[in-house]
């Protein structure tokens, strides 16, 4: 059977992306208008774990301090301390988080960063940085 048209050697093919570094590793996130399934951040999910846990061990007093605490895992102090605020997460994020449908904005580095008290802002601020996202990506 004899073809008609050759088929070329090189096929290009754009596919716009942008990598993204989440918990050491590199991501691919697509552009914002497209919707893709996104995959748990595994980095996050522990960090998470292991708030939730140093913060009831501090409660049922097996920990009195967290120094005592930091000492015992044999990491530092502050290191503890920004991971525990992550107890103060709203639990519409935290579920996100768990879920793997947080905005890309929420990173394991991003919320180390001083984050506010009240739920209800933390909600307005994570949709104000998804919209600046959406923006400047257009």
């Amino acid at each position: 059977m004899t073809r008609v048209q050759a088929i070329p050697d090189t096929i290009t093919v754009h596919v716009p992306f942008s990598l993204v570094k989440r918990g050491g590793r590199k991501e691919m996130v697509l552009p914002v208008d497209r919707s893709t399934p996104r995959q748990t951040d595994d980095t996050l999910v522990k960090a998470l774990a292991r708030a939730f846990r140093w913060k009831r061990m501090l409660d049922t007093g097996e920990f009195s301090t967290i120094a005592e605490l930091a000492d015992s895992d044999k990491i530092a102090p502050s290191y503890v301390t920004r991971v525990l605020r992550l107890t103060l997460l709203a639990p519409e994020i935290v579920e996100a988080i768990l879920d793997g449908q947080q905005t890309q904005q929420v990173t394991l580095t991003a919320l180390m960063e001083p984050f506010p008290a009240e739920w209800e802002r933390q909600i307005e601020m994570q949709a104000h940085c998804s919209v600046q996202m959406q923006r400047t990506s257009s």
